[in-house]
């Protein structure tokens, strides 16, 4: 039988004043943790940090953002040395206090989909100046408690899920890195393959001077910028009456703050236009295969790539992203891609966008980018090795999507004992 105890009866919000006995700090804000993963924060001299840093945290502290509980900043601590870690007082530290609860059956019921959007109407409900939450209004709600073993057995039947999201991030990530990595070897290295399938340059490919550039390049390729390979660069508008947030006829509205990275995205701050306006649209609407680079604020000149489903059939870019589009029906998308993610051209970009009365990118901007132009039969040979990893790249994001509403469907059901583990077994399968 199912009991209940409320959240102030499992665990305990904790600030304990960093002791600060280490020079050097990794200072956790909300922006460094999302769905569970702690994102790279910074490492700082305990000068450097700001007066925001002072809490102190352990292994199995849950991280939960105060402020908009849909954007997903929440993590479950597992670092080697908590010592070297300062979190924001903007984070709840969450530590359990009850030896009768299962932590990581807790941590599937905070950060549960369905639950974080009654905790999101509740924040926006509130008279404050931004959607946020306290202890004190979290402490108050119901967890259904089985017992221990029957914790544990959900716990673990998720966690399996969870592990096959991770194992396909790592694959995205090990993806894009070859991707990275054979276009360096093709177009910075020119080692692309020759008719016989050897490296060309030194394999005695001939190579010819290019004065602009200083430096030999293979012969028959050229020197020019974006202007020369793009077809279209578009720009989405704001519609009358603005965005919406989660309306039911709406249409997914992308913007910088969405797409982390290829096939990987953050949709806790999605926002929607309505179908009747989607239908009047000329432009801005997102096409497999488009790169999308962000225009300006925070994320000047970070780029992505839509493909197949994106994750949607349906949507289009705000007024903050261009599409980019290739001309010779987007033969020179993937090379667009990857040499927009070149650091070199991000501080282009960026310094472009700076000389701006208000900073971010215009259209010349982008097409002025200088480029080396391979021909085509190369650029066609080079895309059906980067079509393949890009391919499985979107596959394992898109089961990566369904795999998390399988798991937000499963939680409350077995929470709830509406489902028994066979028919669970039976459903992850």
């Amino acid at each position: 039988m199912c009991k209940y105890l409320k959240v102030k009866e499992i665990v305990d919000s904790v600030s304990i004043t960093h002791d600060f006995e280490e020079d050097f700090l990794y200072a956790i804000n909300t922006s460094d943790v999302l769905e569970g993963n702690l994102i790279s924060p910074q490492f700082l001299s305990t000068d450097e940090l700001k007066g925001q840093f002072k809490k102190s945290i352990k292994n199995d502290d849950i991280l939960f953002s105060e402020i908009r509980p849909q954007n997903k900043r929440y993590a479950l601590v597992n670092v080697d040395n908590p010592k070297k870690y300062v979190a924001s007082t903007k984070l709840m530290v969450l530590r359990k206090i009850n030896n009768d609860v299962n932590l990581e059956y807790f941590y599937y019921w905070l950060t549960n989909e369905n639950f974080l959007k009654l905790l999101q109407s509740r924040a926006e409900n509130r008279i404050c100046s931004f959607p946020q939450i306290t202890f004190d209004l979290l402490g108050e709600y119901n967890v259904p408690i089985p017992s221990l073993e029957v914790q544990t057995k959900i716990a673990n039947m998720l966690k399996s899920i969870d592990s096959k999201i991770e194992n396909n991030n790592k694959i995205n990530t090990e993806l894009e890195e070859m991707s990275k990595t054979i276009y360096d070897y093709w177009f910075l290295q020119f080692e692309f393959p020759n008719e016989e399938g050897n490296p060309y340059k030194s394999s005695g490919g001939k190579m010819v001077w290019n004065e602009e550039l200083k430096r030999e390049i293979p012969e028959g390729w050229e020197v020019g910028c974006f202007k020369d390979i793009i077809s279209e660069l578009e720009c989405g508008n704001r519609p009358k009456g603005g965005i919406k947030d989660g309306i039911n006829d709406g249409i997914p509205s992308i913007g910088a703050e969405n797409i982390i990275s290829i096939g990987k995205y953050d949709f806790s701050s999605e926002k929607y236009i309505p179908q009747e306006y989607f239908n009047s649209l000329k432009k801005g609407i997102v096409k497999s295969n488009d790169v999308l680079i962000y225009k300006d604020g925070a994320g000047i000149g970070h780029v992505s790539m839509a493909k197949n489903k994106f994750p949607y059939e349906k949507c289009a870019v705000n007024s903050h992203v261009f599409i980019v589009r290739s001309k010779y029906n987007n033969l020179y998308q993937n090379y667009i891609y990857l040499t927009l993610e070149k650091d070199y051209i991000k501080k282009i970009l960026i310094n472009l966008a700076m000389k701006a009365a208000q900073p971010g990118l215009n259209q010349p901007n982008i097409e002025s980018i200088p480029i080396i132009i391979p021909t085509k039969n190369i650029i066609k040979e080079f895309n059906k090795s980067i079509d393949m990893m890009f391919d499985k790249i979107f596959m394992n994001a898109n089961e990566n999507k369904e795999m998390t509403s399988l798991r937000d469907f499963l939680l409350p059901l077995l929470m709830n004992g509406q489902v028994g583990f066979k028919e669970a077994a039976l459903a992850e399968e």
